[in-house]
């Protein structure tokens, strides 16, 4: 049994000692001692209730009910709460719902995650693992220009501020319509909800990050027939400053079904090129480095080429890479061209203004025109009026700031339309040292598929967030987890043809629904069989899909399971990426929300420049037509002015 009386509630503790104990008793029992990596404990059960309460109150009475629903039903089955079971029946409980209906594993999945980052996030254990824990935030002066041109909002509370456009957002579309209209003169005033972080505050540290930059600290879900997480960027360069780097043009033939059945005639490679070609130069956009691709791209290049698949090293914008692995997390060289230390920079070094953390609240409206906005912060109340507005909230954000006013929508499309890129990905385990926590987690990629909507790339994580993502319980979780510097990882995400909605939830939040479809859960399965022919065929010992029903593939006759499968979208593990067409461009004002300039139909001056307006799925990275799309956007939009 057990041993969990010495768990102690310390004052202001959100859980009671009866929950301490249960969580103590799962912790033990979910990561005992290995060879190398130290047993969880009960000290995990201090650092689960700081990421609860940063999460806000929401968050732990969620997961105080989970954990009394498994108490509760491990009474039901044995007849005592689970705190009292010995250990080895505390695993095959949790490990009879990890492998039960999708409801019980979502739930117990949800319950163990923070447990397992919290254990994993800690100096000594990744030090037993071999890897480096988090970076050393450098020092940097502020610019000058940062210091005149950057507002808080208590600096003009109450004012109203004069200018030609004021932008909402920071992000791939913002900060490149405010770069490029500031320096043709504009005055132009950005607004950011977020804080602004750079290399002094990034730690390398996921958990840290995650609490600073991104929203509802990556608790972001679409809800369907399967739950998707898809993680948004709250700070100065939005989801620019915690993605990848990875740079795509858009696919001629995506382009050609724009012409084609939307009637938008001017989008061609040809036409899209000078706006790409301005984009590329100012990020930098170069192919990742073969010494900073890490082994993983060794091993996948090793696999292809015996298969005969195309594979080659992503173009990213980050041309001084140094491969430390931690991109998505706040880039602590600032080699990563995010906008944060590009546009914005430059639409300041050009004249422009930026106030944050303001939230816009409203879009000012007079005789018909959209005529500025006001925003609020800590009760501060700023007004900013302008001869435009650029709302560039992204697609899951402007469909609910907009829908709560009322605006943008005689079409009824605003909000609908989604795609979301859904994506999976595929551990193995090999002889040999892989070590790619040092190395690009995204840049490498299998481009063999892509004409049938499979992209492959790179998806390696840290220690304590990989942890979290496996779903196996006690010996065997620590087992792999003690391999972590023999294991690969990769991704993939589909072209979708599922399409969601977003709708204004409860204190303004998106709502969002999405169902997976059964021809985009096929893909799903094809892009995680080909993951594993690849690992075989570089010479992985063993392959774990994250897929229900598939811990382990181990052998062709395991893998032949696995094809012969019948499996359904809650069967995955599934992430999400490059939300897209909430807002979607259009000629026709009946069945879009905005014309080819990006001005709402029904709205004159009121502008979406960005992924809302995207029209469909890209089958690629979305950053890049994003910004060549907004840099397109500016120079219609100044020559209007």
């Amino acid at each position: 049994m057990l041993n969990t009386a010495r768990v102690v509630a310390p004052r202001g503790a959100c859980f009671t000692p009866r929950e301490r104990r249960t969580l103590a008793a799962v912790a033990e029992a979910v990561m005992p001692a290995g060879r190398v990596i130290p047993g969880a404990d009960e000290r995990v059960v201090p650092k689960v209730e700081r990421f609860l309460v940063d999460a806000g109150p929401g968050a732990a009475r969620g997961y105080r009910a989970m954990l009394w629903a498994l108490d509760a039903a491990a009474a039901l089955s044995h007849g005592r709460p689970l705190r009292h079971l010995s250990r080895e029946a505390v695993v095959a409980f949790l490990d009879g719902w990890r492998r039960a209906g999708y409801a019980r594993r979502t739930m117990l999945r949800a319950l163990l995650a923070p447990l397992k980052v919290a254990h994993f996030d800690d100096p000594e254990v990744y030090h037993r693992i071999g890897c480096v824990y988090g970076t050393t935030p450098a020092t940097a002066e502020r610019p000058r220009w940062q210091r005149e041109r950057v507002l808080s909002p208590a600096d003009v509370d109450g004012e109203t501020l004069e200018c030609d456009v004021v932008v909402i957002g920071t992000g791939a579309g913002g900060a490149v319509v405010a770069k490029e209209l500031a320096e043709q003169g504009l005055a132009v005033v950005m607004v950011e909800e977020g804080e602004w972080f750079g290399r002094a505050d990034f730690t390398g540290r996921a958990v840290d990050m995650q609490k600073k930059m991104f929203r509802d600290m990556g608790a972001i879900f679409a809800l369907g027939n399967v739950g998707i997480p898809i993680p948004l960027g709250k700070t100065v360069g939005g989801t620019t400053t915690i993605n990848s780097g990875t740079c795509y043009r858009t696919p001629e033939r995506v382009l050609r079904s724009w012409r084609e059945r939307l009637g938008l005639t001017g989008f061609s490679s040809e036409a899209l090129d000078p706006y790409y070609t301005r984009v590329e130069g100012i990020l930098g956009v170069t192919e990742a480095r073969a010494e900073y691709t890490g082994n993983v791209a060794r091993l996948i290049g090793r696999g292809c080429d015996a298969l005969g698949y195309e594979h080659k090293p992503l173009r990213r914008n980050a041309p001084d890479c140094d491969g430390q692995g931690v991109c998505c997390f706040g880039c602590p060289t600032d080699a990563k061209r995010s906008t944060n230390v590009s546009y914005v920079p430059l639409a300041l070094r050009a004249g422009a203004t930026l106030i944050k953390p303001l939230r816009a609240d409203e879009i000012l409206v007079e005789n018909g025109r959209a005529v500025g906005i006001v925003g609020t912060s800590n009760g501060a109340r700023v007004t900013v009026r302008g001869r435009a507005v650029v709302v560039a909230c992204g697609a899951l954000l402007t469909p609910p700031f907009l829908l709560g006013q009322g605006l943008a929508n005689s079409s009824g499309e605003l909000g609908k339309n989604l795609s979301i890129h859904p994506a999976s990905g595929v551990f193995a385990r090999f002889d040999e040292e892989v070590s790619n926590w040092d190395a690009i987690p995204q840049g490498y990629a299998i481009e063999e598929f892509h004409d049938e909507g499979l992209l492959f790339e790179g998806a390696f994580a840290p220690l304590d967030v990989s942890a979290a993502s496996v779903s196996l319980v006690g010996p065997r979780f620590m087992d792999l987890m003690e391999s972590y510097d023999r294991l690969a990882c990769f991704g993939f995400m589909i072209e979708d043809t599922s399409r969601g909605r977003v709708r204004r939830g409860p204190g303004g939040r998106p709502l969002i629904t999405y169902v997976l479809n059964d021809h985009d859960t096929a893909r799903m399965k094809r892009g995680t069989e080909i993951l594993a022919r690849v690992f075989f065929a570089a010479g992985a010992e063993a392959v774990y899909p994250t897929v229900h029903g598939f811990d382990e593939l181990r052998t062709p006759a395991d893998l032949e399971r696995f094809r012969a499968a019948t499996l359904h979208a809650r069967d995955f593990d599934l992430s999400a990426y490059h939300p897209l067409g909430t807002a979607r461009m259009g000629v026709d004002p009946r069945s879009s929300v905005v014309d080819t300039d990006h001005q709402v139909h029904d709205l004159p001056g009121l502008y979406i420049v960005d992924g809302s307006a995207v029209p469909s799925s890209l089958a690629v990275n979305p950053q890049l037509t994003i910004m060549a799309l907004a840099t397109r956007a500016a120079e219609k939009l100044a020559t209007r002015l």
